[in-house]
């Protein structure tokens, strides 16, 4: 059942994973700008807590002082495929 939300990480255009450790129910990966390829870090790990699932999140830019609001689209592109699967 995991990999099902492994795959949505292709929904929301995350092309280049890293890590997928099933077990504990981490991804890690890495989404390139279309602007002038900068290399953003995204970490999502999926924990159940009885008869609820926890969905954590961190999308960081490598380099930068700002990242135009990019970090928070992907969660938010990340979140709203969740809530339609």
């Amino acid at each position: 059942m995991r990999h099902s939300y492994y795959s949505r990480l292709f929904m929301i255009k995350i092309k280049e994973l890293v890590v997928i450790d099933a077990d504990t129910g981490i991804v890690e990966a890495t989404d390139t700008t279309p602007w002038f390829g900068f290399q953003d870090d995204v970490v999502i790990r999926v924990t159940d807590a009885g008869s609820k699932r926890l969905v954590d999140i961190r999308s960081k830019s490598r380099i930068g002082g700002s990242d135009l609001g990019k970090n928070a689209e992907r969660i938010r592109r990340f979140i709203k495929s969740w809530i339609r699967f």
